[in-house]
């Protein structure tokens, strides 16, 4: 019997940035990361561009409608934790709608944090947070250059 295929996770992030602002979003009620702050984020479904899986999600948790075509690569990291993963942060050029918390049982607090100033009292994902300096010290962080990991590395930095 041949061995099963090896198989990565796509998830999505974005990156809502406003007026010097970065929107956040506290999980709760999930069993996952519960307490600590995110991105609005999602997994790719099967056969789902990736572009079409991060509008559906900033439709979903954030009630914005993003035109695929309106988002741009900033950021991809390979991620090893308690499993493998590909992520992928897109930040939007223009949305439509101002971002609400569209999924209250799953976030419960969505502040827009300024860029410059750090993480609000809790931290992004530890697992995340890791692969962050993993991808930079591996060197396999692209799409943005370093400007754009500095732009967006204080969420990882708590």
């Amino acid at each position: 019997m041949p061995k099963p295929r090896f198989k990565l996770i796509a998830a999505v992030y974005v990156l809502f940035v406003k007026d010097g602002k970065i929107l956040m979003l506290r999980r709760a009620n999930t069993g996952y990361e519960d307490g600590n702050y995110s991105l609005v984020a999602g997994h790719a479904d099967g056969n789902e561009a990736l572009t079409a899986a991060t509008a559906r999600e900033a439709k979903e948790e954030a009630g914005v409608v993003i035109a695929p075509e309106d988002l741009r690569l900033k950021l991809t990291m390979h991620r090893r934790a308690d499993d493998e993963r590909l992520d992928f942060f897109f930040e939007p050029a223009a949305w439509t709608g101002e971002p609400t918390n569209m999924e209250p049982g799953k976030c419960d607090d969505s502040p827009l944090v300024p860029v410059s100033t750090p993480c609000p009292t809790t931290p992004f994902p530890t697992s995340a947070r890791r692969s962050v300096a993993i991808a930079k010290a591996w060197g396999t962080a692209s799409g943005g250059g370093e400007s754009e990991l500095e732009r967006i590395k204080f969420v990882f930095s708590c």
